[in-house]
C-alpha cells in the first residue's frame, strides 16, 4: 500500500492538463453562465426565469471551482487570456484574486494544523480551549461556524470576509477587494433600475445566494465531518492532512458536474495541480485514494456535519454541544480489601 511521499507521487502523472479540454471546459461554462442570467432577464415565463436563475447558481459554483483549479496552476496557466478571465471573474465573484489566493494557498499549507487552520477556513478550538472562553469569545467563535452564518454565504464569506475585511485590513494589498465591492453594487443599481426588483432577484441575488451558499457548505463540509481528525504540529504530516482531514464528498452525477468534482477533496489535497477533470480518474486508479472518509449532501450527513463544533483532543474526534458541557465519568477506584 502506498503511503507517504510515495503516494504523492502516484498521483504526479494526473497533474498535467490538456489545454483543449481546460478550455472547453472554461468556455462551455462560460457559456452557459452567460445564457442563464439572460434568460432570467428575458425569458417570457416567470417559471423559465426562476429556472434560470437557479441554474445560473449552480454555475456560478462550477465557474468558481475552474476559477479556483487557475490559481493553483492547474489549468490555463500560461494563458494570459485566462488571466484575465480569471481576473474578471475574481471580480465578479466577490473572490479577488488578491485574498482568495493568499488565504486558500495557506488553508492548503496548514489543513488540519490545530490554531492555525482558522486562515482561509473555519476556525478550529479545543474542548479545554473553548471553556476557557469568555461569552463574548464564545459567541465569536460559534457565529462564524453557524448553519446561517455558512447558509448566507453571500454576505458573511465574501461580501464581508472576502471583501470588505480584507480591503479594511490593508486597503494598499486589497485594492481589488474595494473594486469588486464597488463593481457589484453599480452592477446590483443597473438592473434594479433597469429591470426592476424581480430583475435584480433572479439575476443578481438567488445566483449569488445559490452559489456561494453552496461553495461556503462545501468549503466547511469538506473540512468538518465525522471522522475528521486535527492535530498540532506534532505528527502533521501533508499527506495525512490530505487523506485523514479533507472529505471525498460523494455526489450525482449533475451535482458532481455543477460542483468541478471539488467533493473529491481529498485528492485535491494530495495534490492541487490535477485539474479538476481529471480527479475522479487518478480516484479510480490509484487504489488508496479509494480509503477516504465519505460524506454526502444527505440531509442526515449535512446534520452530521453541522453539529460539530470543537475538537477534542482526549476523544480524538470532533464534538457537539452535548459533549462539551457533559462532566467527565468519573474513573472507578479499586476495590480495597479490608
Amino acid at each position: 500500500m502506498l503511503s507517504g511521499k510515495d503516494l504523492i507521487l502516484s498521483t504526479k502523472e494526473y497533474a498535467c492538463e490538456n489545454i483543449r479540454v481546460s478550455w472547453a471546459h472554461t468556455l462551455s461554462t462560460l457559456l452557459l453562465l452567460v445564457l442563464s442570467l439572460t434568460g432570467t432577464l428575458y425569458v417570457p415565463s416567470l417559471v423559465g426565469k426562476i429556472g434560470c436563475s437557479i441554474f445560473a447558481g449552480l454555475l456560478v459554483i462550477r465557474f468558481f471551482i475552474i476559477y479556483h483549479d487557475f490559481q493553483h496552476h492547474a489549468i490555463l496557466h500560461n494563458s494570459k487570456t485566462a488571466k484575465v478571465l480569471m481576473t474578471i471573474f475574481g471580480w465578479y465573484i466577490l473572490a479577488p484574486a488578491s485574498i482568495w489566493k493568499r488565504s486558500h494557498d495557506h488553508h492548503h499549507q496548514h489543513n488540519s494544523k490545530l490554531f492555525s487552520a482558522d486562515i482561509g477556513s473555519y476556525p478550529i478550538v479545543t474542548k479545554c480551549r473553548f471553556q476557557s472562553m469568555d461569552r463574548k469569545e464564545r459567541f465569536s467563535y460559534l457565529a462564524i461556524r453557524h448553519p446561517l452564518t455558512i447558509l448566507f454565504g453571500y454576505i458573511t464569506m465574501f461580501i464581508w470576509g472576502m471583501c470588505l475585511r480584507s480591503f479594511i485590513t490593508n486597503p494598499q494589498k486589497h485594492l481589488d477587494s474595494l473594486f469588486a465591492l464597488l463593481l457589484h453594487a453599480i452592477a446590483s443599481v443597473a438592473i434594479w433600475l433597469i429591470f426592476g426588483f424581480q430583475g435584480w432577484l433572479l439575476c443578481m441575488f438567488i445566483p449569488f445566494f445559490i452559489g456561494q451558499a453552496l461553495g461556503a457548505y462545501l468549503f466547511y463540509a469538506q473540512h468538518n465531518f465525522p471522522g475528521v481528525v486535527f492535530k498540532d504540529r506534532c505528527g502533521w504530516t501533508y499527506e495525512g492532512a490530505a487523506m485523514e482531514s479533507s472529505s471525498y464528498m460523494r455526489m450525482g452525477p449533475f451535482m458532481q458536474w455543477c460542483t468541478g468534482n471539488i467533493g473529491y477533496h481529498h485528492i485535491h489535497h494530495l495534490n492541487c495541480r490535477i485539474p479538476f477533470y481529471k480527479l475522479p480518474k487518478a480516484m479510480e486508479r490509484i487504489e488508496e485514494l479509494q480509503q477516504a472518509k465519505i460524506t454526502t449532501l444527505r440531509p442526515k450527513d449535512i446534520l452530521a456535519c453541522l453539529r460539530l463544533k470543537v475538537w477534542d483532543p482526549e476523544s480524538q474526534k470532533m464534538i457537539g454541544f452535548r459533549e462539551i458541557f457533559s462532566p467527565v465519568p468519573a474513573k472507578s477506584l479499586p476495590a480495597v480489601e479490608v
